[in-house]
């Protein structure tokens, strides 16, 4: 097949090292460079750098409804357009312009998760499992008929940043079974079920900061699922202290508030929940780096029956 890929990220380009093993890639469409650091330096995204790595030709459109972009795809002719986390939304001439139509690689089990953060609230929420989700691209978010779907189980002990690295891989081996069943005319179009959809918004610095009226449960879940970014904290005196790891305990006094540090342990604090405590184990102060409890506790004093907001 002839390709075009649209893609921005470190999830995308596993999906197109694999088109580039199975099918001829036209060109690669991806985000404008973006100043980063403390130098501002301009900064390539995953997609360009893997893109100029195989000699592909690289399109960056500050918008992808520009006319001029519009007519130059038209030009190319694909059979297919592939799009992984690319990060602008594709208008009808596009998606009307492939002989095979616009296939997205979503990161969720749809018609859940529809949105910007799958993966994120996935974990947040406290689900068993999720996967990928092969689909035609429509005028809606991510309302467009299913073509193939892979679950993935989500452990305990999985983060967003391990779920991530186990969700690219497994989209890159599903859009290759997606484009093959496509060629070979053995796919069928699935319409979601628009009633059962969900939604996963944006996720902001505010999604991370810790609400101690929760359960232990919640808590936890919202560590990792925003670990490694942008991370779950509180405020301890005035100042934000990211909270990495936790595990839960039993706490029985119910009279204790809510966000109270309890006790100080071997293995960091404990702070009181709606349902009991957490055992902090994992913390990051301002400035400093991320370490276990029990180090940053050698070199701060935690007041016990401190609320943490």
């Amino acid at each position: 097949m002839k390709v075009i890929f649209m893609g921005t990220p470190e999830f995308a380009v596993p999906s197109l090292e694999k088109l580039v093993q199975h099918h001829e890639v036209l060109a690669v469409i991806t985000q404008p460079d973006k100043p980063k650091g403390r130098g501002k330096k301009m900064q390539f995204s995953p997609v360009k750098e893997a893109a100029i790595k195989y000699g592909i030709e690289v399109l960056q459109p500050e918008k992808i409804r520009n006319e001029e972009m519009i007519e130059k795809i038209k030009a190319y002719e694909p059979d297919v357009i592939a799009v992984v986390a690319f990060g602008q939304i594709l208008p009808e001439e596009i998606l009307n312009t492939p002989k095979y139509g616009c296939i997205n690689v979503h990161g969720s089990l749809l018609p859940q998760y529809r949105g910007a953060a799958p993966m994120q609230w996935s974990i947040i929420n406290g689900e068993k499992e999720t996967g990928i989700t092969t689909m035609y691209m429509a005028k809606g978010l991510d309302s467009g008929d299913m073509l193939l779907k892979s679950v993935l189980p989500i452990t305990e002990e999985d983060t967003y940043g391990s779920l991530y690295d186990k969700m690219k891989v497994l989209g890159a081996e599903l859009l290759i079974e997606t484009l093959e069943g496509l060629e070979k005319g053995t796919l069928q179009r699935i319409e979601q079920e628009h009633d059962k959809a969900t939604y996963a918004p944006m996720i902001t610095k505010e999604t991370g900061h810790i609400n101690w009226n929760t359960t232990s449960r919640e808590i936890i879940c919202l560590i990792k699922g925003l670990d490694p970014a942008p991370n779950a904290y509180t405020i301890y005196q005035d100042e934000v202290l990211k909270i990495w790891k936790a595990e839960p305990v039993s706490i029985s006094d119910s009279s204790i508030a809510n966000g109270t540090i309890v006790s100080i342990e071997k293995r960091g604090f404990v702070v009181k929940t709606a349902d009991g405590g957490i055992l902090v184990t994992e913390v990051q102060a301002r400035g400093g780096k991320r370490m276990p409890a029990d180090a940053y506790l050698r070199g701060h004093h935690l007041e016990i029956g401190t609320i943490l907001q």
